[in-house]
């Protein structure tokens, strides 16, 4: 009688937990160049807010069968969760310094509306859309598949809320609690409405009448990078803070800047819908829409300084250069790591 050996899974989906959970932090701060390499112990008070808000939606989109529209409508709730409530950067219009809420500031929202597309988009794509996206190519044959059994989740959910509880009473302590009433049901109503919207979508299938062919990983990944760049230099373009070291403070209307925000990411994400309905989209597709966003992340930190802390010049060139070193060699193992009929589907 022969005994049939089934390996342990576990290390592994954990191991992909723990990479989701330290790489969405890693991509939101460290690569966009907030935070510099000396600050790497941030990782521990921004990972359970970061980390466990992409590997809980990850979780939830996976678990309940749902595919990308889920993720990227739960991403966005994430966003305002965070800005609204937790760093509050919605209502303070000198958060870490900087004039951030200036240019189109409305008195009678208390906030501003250009401001508010621009942080939604970098949350919704850079600080969980493509940390998934990257952690799941890298994942090969669990992509799709559950990391975390019902405790870890259950554990994922309380790191996630003691983390943003941490941040926001950080906040609370520089900038006091800017949070009034109709602030807080006009945000929870939001956050809640994209949520019920989110799991309310479905997966997205292959269209049977599509017969034009899906453009190839590298046409995507190009076109990925030249729309957040154009996303990223739009808003250096219109900043007022004072942060960076070039100013062109454009003479944009706030209105206009709002539907160009509108029109751009609206454009991206129909294309993306209805590419991802032809015959042959696959997950390369998605790992080169992941890369042209990292890769925009990456040269652009060259052009910010930290924010909320004082580095050397030198040591703020030195860590561009290792996380922008890091996230090409993340992005040719994730490649690699992709199934060959993934790489291949495009030439059937």
């Amino acid at each position: 009688m022969t005994t049939t050996i089934h390996p342990d899974r576990r290390l592994p989906r954990l191991a992909s937990a723990l990479g989701l959970a330290l790489l969405a932090p890693l991509i939101a701060e460290f690569l966009l160049g907030s935070f510099p390499l000396t600050s790497l112990h941030l990782l521990l008070v921004t990972a359970p807010l970061y980390g466990g808000a992409a590997l809980l939606i990850r979780e939830i989109v996976r678990r309940t069968g749902r595919g990308w529209p889920t993720m990227f409508a739960l991403a966005l709730a994430y966003g305002i969760f965070a800005e609204a409530l937790v760093f509050q950067t919605f209502w303070n219009p000198d958060f870490e310094g900087l004039r951030i809420l200036d240019y189109g500031y409305v008195p009678a929202l208390g906030t501003s509306p250009p401001w508010i597309m621009y942080v939604l988009g970098i949350h919704t794509i850079w600080s969980i859309s493509v940390p998934i996206a990257l952690a799941e190519s890298l994942s090969g044959p669990r992509r799709t598949t559950p990391w975390l059994g019902t405790p870890g989740l259950i554990v994922t959910a309380v790191v996630f809320v003691l983390g943003a509880g941490l941040i926001f009473l950080s906040t609370t302590a520089k900038a006091g609690n800017l949070i009034t009433a109709p602030r807080l049901i006009l945000a929870l109503l939001a956050v809640g409405a994209l949520l019920t919207l989110g799991l309310r979508l479905g997966q997205t299938a292959p269209s049977p009448q599509a017969r034009a062919a899906v453009p190839s990983p590298w046409a995507m990944g190009a076109l990925s990078l030249t729309a957040t760049t154009l996303f990223m230099l739009f808003h250096d373009a219109t900043d007022l803070s004072g942060r960076l070291p070039y100013r062109l403070a454009l003479p944009i209307p706030a209105w206009l800047s709002v539907a160009i925000y509108a029109a751009l990411l609206t454009a991206a994400l129909a294309l993306i819908a209805r590419w991802s309905r032809y015959p042959g989209w696959s997950q390369a597709h998605l790992l080169a829409l992941a890369g042209g966003a990292t890769l925009t992340y990456a040269w652009h930190s060259f052009l910010w300084p930290p924010i909320g802390t004082h580095t050397s010049p030198a040591i703020d060139l030195a860590g561009d250069v290792v996380f922008a070193l890091m996230a090409l060699v993340l992005l040719v193992t994730a490649a690699r790591r992709l199934p060959r009929h993934s790489q291949r589907r495009r030439n059937k």
